[in-house]
């Protein structure tokens, strides 16, 4: 029997054409920024957690950023993976003019292209304890003493060619105190990519492992920082405080468990809305398909354009190469 419905939806899916044509969210390389481990290793490390993904030494890195480029990749997040001996509670690495930040990013910039560079500004790279600040005799992390040496390295950053710094520390007030720092020193174009909803998730495991921030047996907990994965209004309120302070970006991190939190950002702001989908989403997808569970790409694309579905206009991805010639 054959029935005379009025509404037949299936009518926009019934061939490939039809379903382009009403598409209504989709990935394109413009929308991609890629995160890069880089260290002082000899030669390319892959990192275990992570499988496909790399750390770069500054003598591989420009010829795969050449490589990136070419796939229509054009902005990279750096983040370093020091020598221990480099280390020191208060993190003063990170103020180095010729850390391994600003050494990778003087030798991308001698390369003449059309990119962006962004810098974490975080002192978990650099600090023996892993903390994303500095731990006062309490053994809390103190807000005030953090936020004064994250605006110092921002000027740090600027003055190696880091076109963008990105906090993400979770510091209260530390993005009006960066862009005022920028300022006095003539850095107006250098832009500030907010951490603003940073939440104190467990995807971040494979990050610090990579990096080397993580501590043998030792849980670090962020959780007096970064916000409870439990909370909505409290990820408002940050994201609202860092548009006030002047962050040219707002984050959302991690991305697809907080999907709720990437559309609430959308609706309540007008400046542009970064997501990173973290090196936890990358690896569930990787080793469940290193098991025969599933099908990386399709998972990799189903979640990235969830993504954007949900607001993120700008998606921090370790896809981002791989996927780079089919968008």
């Amino acid at each position: 029997m054959t029935y005379q419905f009025l509404h037949r939806p299936r009518r926009l899916r019934s061939n490939p054409i039809i379903r382009s044509l009403v598409e209504e969210n989709y990935l394109k390389t413009s929308d991609f920024v890629l995160p890069v481990f880089i260290s002082e290793e000899e030669k390319p490390s892959e990192v275990l957690s992570m499988p496909g993904v790399f750390r770069w030494p500054i003598s591989n890195l420009c010829e795969q950023i050449k490589d990136w480029h070419q796939k229509g990749l054009k902005a990279f997040a750096l983040f370093p993976k020091i020598s221990p001996e480099l280390k020191n509670e208060g993190g003063n690495e990170i103020l180095n003019p010729n850390s391994l930040v600003c050494r990778a990013a003087a030798a991308i910039k001698q390369l003449n292209l059309d990119v962006v560079l962004i810098a974490d500004l975080a002192l978990d790279p650099y600090t023996t304890h892993g903390q994303d600040g500095i731990v006062d005799s309490k053994g809390e992390v103190d807000n005030d003493s953090t936020v004064e040496i994250l605006a110092k390295a921002s000027i740090v950053y600027a003055n190696a060619g880091i076109d963008w710094v990105a906090p993400s520390d979770m510091m209260d007030g530390r993005i009006k105190i960066i862009r005022e720092a920028l300022e006095r020193n003539s850095f107006h174009n250098t832009g500030i990519i907010s951490y603003s909803a940073k939440f104190s998730s467990s995807y971040y495991g494979p990050f610090r492992s990579a990096i080397g921030s993580s501590m043998d047996s030792v849980i670090i907990d962020k959780s007096t920082y970064q916000l409870n994965p439990a909370n909505l209004l409290e990820a408002q309120r940050e994201l609202a405080l860092d548009a006030e302070e002047g962050a040219d970006i707002l984050m959302v991190k991690p991305a697809e468990p907080f999907l709720d939190v990437i559309k609430q950002a959308r609706s309540q702001s007008n400046l542009p809305i970064a997501a990173y989908q973290v090196s936890g989403e990358y690896s569930r997808i990787m080793a469940a398909n290193q098991l025969g569970w599933l099908d990386w790409k399709s998972c990799a694309l189903e979640s990235l354009v969830g993504i954007k579905r949900a607001g993120a206009n700008i998606i921090f991805s370790y896809f981002a190469d791989r996927l780079a010639k089919d968008l």
